[in-house]
């Protein structure tokens, strides 16, 4: 099978490539491995930023949709020590122009956007080989193969296609998250639900923290992070829920019981997410009919809001190369590329500059000083 524009990945980022091209009368085929839309939890809230992420969804023809998610009473950021005492407090982060949507409302969105089939669900990328003459074969684990003239990885932090441009994997940052939730939290875990408010809430100290924001209907999505090498973490079974709980509230010994109980009561069983990022200054050399974006590009820390952002602008912008020159493959790659690495290696360096305040000795005061002076990246 021949498929022109194929893109391996149906993140935001990917389908945005695919709607922006759809809008623009260009055919391109999506490959994602999930089995359907629906085959896991799409994560909890984004904030849709106006110099990328919003500008991405107008030129998608979707940004009144967009407008339609937004949760207002979700802008509100608080930042508390250990013992929960609130040392910033804003209502609207501060920050304007970064409105909260639930993830996979926006996925949702955009998967609706496209004609039916543009899609492949259960497609699970094996292996990814080069032709010769910028062409490339994709062999998937059900058997079947697509060859085309045009390969975009967006298949996220372990990409498939990113060692046909560069042989660099994701590093341990040093920073895991467990992630755990709480259910009907303004009557089973009322304290919890007053210490989050209706937005997000930062509980931090050197070397740890308890970050927690508020989903609808009534649900508290928290992320518990640690600075602790890889040996550590590898130390605990995290099939083991009560053991993992064990070992990770230890790390709270003395902190405020309705910041801990978003560990101790958590009604899911706690995920470890350990954070990878790339090289700040990712690049590749051209490679012909193939390139990246999103976290397939430049996967990074959390801390700069930017990832989802990124990967939509991604797609956008290399969907409007490919639109400016028609017939011409390299051409827009190269266009696309020249823009894409200042673009990302400024957000990682904001993401690796704000890891290390969340965590250093001076957390949390340096995290408000970060909030109320927007401290410059160095």
């Amino acid at each position: 099978m021949h498929a022109p524009i194929t893109i391996i990945g149906a993140g935001l980022g990917g389908l945005t490539l695919a709607r922006v091209l759809h809008v623009h009368g260009i055919a391109a085929t999506v490959y994602e491995a999930e089995a359907s839309a629906n085959d896991r939890a799409q994560g909890g809230l984004l904030d849709i930023h106006e110099h990328n992420g919003q500008l991405a969804l107008k030129a998608a023809g979707l940004f009144e949709e967009f407008r339609k998610l937004v949760q207002p009473e979700a802008e509100s950021q608080c930042v508390l020590d250990k013992d929960g005492n609130v040392l910033l407090h804003q209502p609207d982060k501060g920050n304007g122009g970064r409105p909260e949507v639930p993830r996979g409302e926006l996925r949702r969105i955009l998967l609706q956007s496209l004609p039916a089939g543009t899609v492949c669900w259960g497609s699970k990328v094996k292996a990814v080989c080069a032709l010769g003459d910028g062409k490339h074969e994709v062999q998937f684990a059900n058997g079947s193969n697509v060859q085309t003239s045009l390969l975009i990885g967006a298949d996220g932090a372990w990409s498939k296609v990113r060692p046909l441009l560069s042989d660099e994997e994701p590093a341990y940052v040093g920073t895991s998250f467990i992630e755990t939730f709480l259910f009907e939290c303004d009557t089973r875990h009322r304290a919890s639900a007053e210490a989050v408010g209706s937005g997000t809430m930062m509980a931090l100290a050197p070397g740890r923290g308890i970050m927690a924001h508020r989903e609808a209907p009534a649900t508290l999505h928290a992320y518990v992070a640690l600075n602790k090498p890889k040996e550590w973490i590898g130390q605990i079974d995290f099939s083991d829920a009560a053991s993992t709980l064990a070992h990770v509230v230890a790390e709270f010994n003395g902190w405020a019981p309705e910041l801990t109980a978003l560990l101790t009561a958590t009604e899911t069983v706690p995920v470890l997410r350990p954070v990878y990022a790339l090289p700040i200054r990712h690049r590749w050399d051209r490679v012909s009919g193939v390139t990246l974006l999103g976290d397939a590009a430049h996967l990074m820390s959390p801390f700069s809001g930017e990832g989802a952002n990124l990967a939509m602008h991604d797609g956008a912008e290399l969907a409007k190369a490919i639109v400016a020159h028609t017939g011409d493959a390299e051409a827009a790659l190269s266009a696309y590329e020249q823009e894409l690495f200042p673009r990302s290696a400024a957000a990682a360096a904001e993401a690796d500059r704000n890891l290390r305040l969340f965590f250093n000795n001076d957390t949390p005061h340096s995290v408000v000083d970060l909030f109320t002076h927007q401290l410059p990246v160095t």
